[in-house]
């Protein structure tokens, strides 16, 4: 605990099903409730499918619910993509194309879920799996516009425009020089692997000296920001190990506090 500043909840990963549906395991609720006074929480969802055409997950929003009932947070995020089809899931996330539909789209729903939560919710550029389908903005664009219009913040995923830049040839320093960089509330930072050609977004391995550089110049230029997470996946502990994640937190903080 002393290495973090706050800890990021994934209500989705906590929730257990239940015959009346899923709910936040009662056992993960104490280890929180035990830390609780020694740290703040933030919310980062997996679940909602903001971008799904037949609506996002109520069931996502009842966890997010339920998790604000026990603990106070700071500002709640999710990814701006879609796991879901006609109610069945991808198994993955795909990116939203940047048509002024899908924005209209986004707008609404946006402005209810900020209506509903009164806290600051922040949407997560995501790493394209596909090729990008062809819209009306810019990613950049998209992002302000959507910023512009609803008042939502940005959580800055530095490792996503790497593995987008790797993949597709996508220009980091072009985007961020157009992007509203004051609306970015949070930078999630990671390390993955390579697998078939692909980088592949999976929060398994330490941050690569580029990632941490990359971060460094971004948070230069937010004014705004409130934290930089480390991303790692719970089956990727066992591989680093306590010793070599508490040294990577206090390398991370290093390199981003000089």
């Amino acid at each position: 605990m002393p290495l973090v500043d706050y800890l990021e909840i994934t209500p989705d990963s906590i929730a257990r099903p239940g015959r009346d549906g899923a709910h936040l395991d009662p056992r993960i609720l104490d280890e929180l409730r035990a830390v609780a006074g020694a740290t703040e929480f933030v919310v980062h969802g997996v679940g909602l499918s903001i971008g799904s055409a037949n609506g996002y997950s109520e069931q996502y929003l009842d966890l997010l619910t339920e998790f604000l009932d026990h603990f106070p947070a700071a500002w709640h995020s999710e990814h701006l993509g879609y796991t879901q089809v006609d109610g069945r899931s991808l198994g993955t996330m795909l990116a939203m194309p940047k048509t002024r539909d899908v924005l209209e789209l986004l707008v609404e729903r946006v402005n209810e879920i900020q209506k509903r939560f009164q806290l600051p919710f922040l949407l997560e550029n995501i790493v394209h799996l596909l090729p990008d389908y062809p819209g009306d903005y810019s990613d950049a664009a998209f992002l302000n516009e959507l910023v512009a219009r609803t008042g939502c913040g940005l959580l800055l995923d530095v490792y996503n425009l790497e593995c987008d830049a790797a993949n597709y040839g996508f220009d980091i320093g072009a985007f961020l020089d157009e992007l509203d960089l004051e609306a970015v509330g949070e930078l999630h930072v990671a390390g993955g692997v390579e697998r078939d050609g692909m980088q592949v977004d999976v929060h398994s391995r330490a941050t690569e000296p580029s990632t941490l550089a990359l971060a460094q110049q971004v948070v230069a230029r937010t004014p705004n920001l409130g934290g930089v997470t480390y991303e790692l996946l719970a089956e990727a502990v066992p591989v680093l190990g306590a010793e070599r994640i508490s040294a990577e937190l206090t390398r991370i903080r290093s390199a981003l506090a000089a």
